[in-house]
């Protein structure tokens, strides 16, 4: 395996310390070539990393627009220990410069975290938890559905909601995908909340999706449903979801993201019973972030073996236009 010359780029040093694990940056150091330190933007233009051929990095990434990387002639790979690349990608394709992200990795535990919140919400957990305050209520009758034979709808079919169809695949339940290009869709939304006891929204962070999911579609929700969202709070129409929420105790709303993100003071998601909110947990945090430099390692080990790789990023993959 040929040993690249590396270097790791970051606007934050202590962000590459919160990913990548002493070990993992010790690996690095021997599969590569690797400069000593970590470098940020002033140090590339200073012409510091001149011949570095290979670099890793996480969040914080220096821009590497045309000028950084006119700074770096002999770049010809970057492995991005995090997730969406949108905002540097394209130069880097512009200058022919492989791109490889842990987009996969990241996707793992949204899938998870959701998983775990649909199992829940189709045995009525969450409903059982905000009304069981007595003794008395221990006798109340079932309300969960159960996972056998249920239907459960992900909206959108990008990383995440495909690894969270692979999980529940484990389980006897109807998944229906919704892509999240109107025109590739075979289930209308509307359909989708009238049919689902879970709905679990995973739509990308596009401008076109803003305003997707309305009161109208909370509203029309089956007896005892779930509404999950782990996608983002703008394509949630918030001010008519928290209606919805107060007409009909009998739905739950899961909510891991909401616009603006946390929620204003004055916010009734913060009080109302069957609404529950996560400060945005479900992707990569503390220990789950080694994953995706895990995912990054392994990714170079290809890249310099020749060998085909998993996670190299096309344009087409990106979420922006290329407006």
């Amino acid at each position: 395996m040929k040993k690249y010359k590396a270097a790791i780029i970051s606007e934050k040093p202590e962000i590459i310390d919160y990913v990548y694990t002493p070990e993992q940056l010790k690996e690095i150091s021997t599969i590569t070539d690797l400069y000593d330190g970590i470098f940020n933007k002033a140090d590339i233009l200073a012409g510091k990393l001149a011949g570095v051929e290979v670099v890793f990095s996480t969040w914080c990434i220096p821009p590497l627009d045309a000028e950084v990387l006119a700074r770096m002639p002999e770049l010809k790979a970057v492995f991005y220990g995090a997730g969406a690349t949108d905002s540097f990608a394209r130069p880097c394709f512009a200058a022919g410069i492989t791109l490889c992200s842990a987009w996969q990795a990241n996707a793992i535990p949204v899938a998870e975290f959701c998983l775990g919140q649909i199992l829940l919400g189709l045995k009525g957990y969450f409903r059982y938890a905000r009304t069981l305050n007595c003794r008395e209520k221990f006798n109340q009758s079932m309300r969960g559905r159960g996972t056998y034979g249920e239907t459960v709808v992900l909206i959108g079919d990008g990383a995440v909601a495909n690894k969270l169809r692979e999980l529940l695949g484990n389980f006897n339940l109807k998944v229906i995908m919704i892509p999240s290009r109107r025109a590739e869709r075979k289930v209308s939304l509307d359909e989708a909340f009238e049919t689902a006891m879970v709905v679990s929204n995973h739509l990308p962070d596009r401008n076109d999706n803003i305003g997707e999911i309305t009161g109208a579609h909370l509203a029309s929700m089956r007896e005892g449903a779930v509404f999950i969202n782990t996608g983002r709070g703008r394509q949630v129409r918030e001010d008519e979801l928290i209606a919805v929420m107060k007409k009909r105790p009998d739905l739950t709303a899961l909510l891991d993201v909401t616009f603006p993100e946390p929620p204003e003071e004055d916010s009734e998601l913060y009080t109302l019973p069957n609404v529950f909110l996560s400060p945005h947990i479900a992707g990569s945090i503390n220990d789950e972030v080694h994953r995706m430099a895990d995912f990054m390692i392994a990714e170079y080990k290809r890249f310099a073996a020749g060998e085909t790789l998993l996670y190299e990023v096309k344009e087409e993959m990106l979420i922006t236009s290329g407006q």
